[in-house]
């Protein structure tokens, strides 16, 4: 059972859902860049789950079995892609501590209530050593710019954060061994590259892996 506030932010997705996904399908080239970007970071064995699944998008390519997702009718299109799917937030996940070897999150931040909750609850379920990736729109580029002032049905509730911004909640989370990817050049004919680092890509991916915390005496 979906909490109502779950339900009240999942709203745009769950009654648009099917045009969400379709979107995948008019700009086939930059999702195959944000695709190939986050692939670049996922481990390449171990059990994943992606937080946010969505309609599966990226779930099913990178061959993730297990998604949490709040919209009901995003879960059922992800369903229909061989995920199982539970229905939750990111900031409450349905899942068993330590259960993971990685987990997945892709332009999932700018839509939740509490970030930092969200990082420290990934951090919960992934076992020691396991891997986070986070997929986002950086707030500093030209594309966050764009998208923050943008009131589409999608972005309307959406808040957008800097590399930086994130990088300090997950090092408070319990995150550390950062590394990073980018893509979505804008104004270059190579646009759609994969590099190392953030600073000049739209799109940028964090790698990081959970480190036991310290007890305190």
């Amino acid at each position: 059972m979906l909490l109502p506030h779950a339900m009240t932010k999942a709203r745009p997705f769950e009654e648009n859902a099917t045009e969400y996904d379709a979107w995948f399908e008019r700009h086939h080239d930059i999702y195959q860049a944000e695709l190939a970007a986050v692939r670049a970071a996922v481990p390449v064995t171990g059990r994943g789950v992606e937080i946010g699944v969505g309609t599966g998008r990226f779930a099913g390519p990178l061959g993730i079995s297990v998604g949490v997702e709040p919209s009901p009718r995003m879960a059922e299109i992800a369903r229909r892609r061989g995920i199982e799917v539970l229905e939750g937030s990111a900031e409450s996940l349905p899942l068993a501590d330590n259960s993971f070897d990685f987990a997945v999150m892709v332009t999932v931040v700018c839509f939740l209530d509490d970030v930092a909750k969200a990082f420290q609850e990934t951090w919960r379920i992934l076992k020691p050593g396991g891997t986070l990736v986070v997929g986002f729109i950086d707030r500093e580029s030209e594309l966050g710019r764009t998208c923050s002032q943008k009131k589409s049905v999608f972005y309307r509730d959406a808040r957008f954060y800097s590399v930086g911004e994130l990088a300090e909640w997950l090092a408070k989370a319990g995150f550390s061994g950062f590394s990073y990817r980018q893509t979505l050049f804008p104004g270059e004919t190579t646009h759609l590259d994969v590099r190392e680092g953030f600073g000049t890509g739209s799109f940028v991916v964090i790698q990081a892996q959970k480190q036991e915390r310290r007890q305190a005496h």
